[in-house]
């Protein structure tokens, strides 16, 4: 009698464990839908410069909060698991900026230039290990 009730608790341990690592595994991977929708959103349309800076924002507080370390020259440093990074191409030179460039020196003045000027977001990258989105290549459409 007492293996039989050994054998019962055995069997639902062994179930309530894996109906634990179930629900952990859907509730990351909606955590993940959810934070890649904020930017996924972005891919392949054509967006204003306050949309820029809205998705610029969103990436400098995701990196923040998940204390995305810093090299010498304030950059984020990308690493394997939930850093982000948006790079911007300017067809007045033909240059590529990261983030933190406009960040510097304040999203209102990239506002004050670029508000009207289309931008297309034409590259997204993804982490490996992850899922989450690595890095976004927004490009300038239009000229002021």
């Amino acid at each position: 009698m007492k293996k039989l009730i050994y054998f019962f608790v055995a069997v639902i341990i062994i179930v309530c464990s894996i109906s634990y690592l179930y629900i952990m595994y859907k509730s990351n991977e909606n955590t993940v839908a959810q934070q890649n929708q904020l930017f996924e959103s972005y891919y392949q349309r054509q967006v204003y410069g306050a949309e820029v800076a809205t998705a610029i924002n969103k990436a400098m507080d995701s990196n923040y909060r998940n204390n995305v370390e810093k090299d010498k020259n304030n950059l984020y440093i990308e690493n394997t698991t939930n850093s982000i990074k948006i790079s911007i191409k300017m067809i007045d030179n033909d240059e590529i900026y990261p983030m933190e460039v406009f960040a510097k020196s304040g999203i209102q003045t990239f506002l004050e230039y670029y508000n009207n000027i289309q931008f297309k977001c034409v590259d997204i990258q993804h982490h490996e290990n992850t899922k989450l989105v690595k890095s976004l290549l927004f490009e300038q459409m239009t000229i002021s």
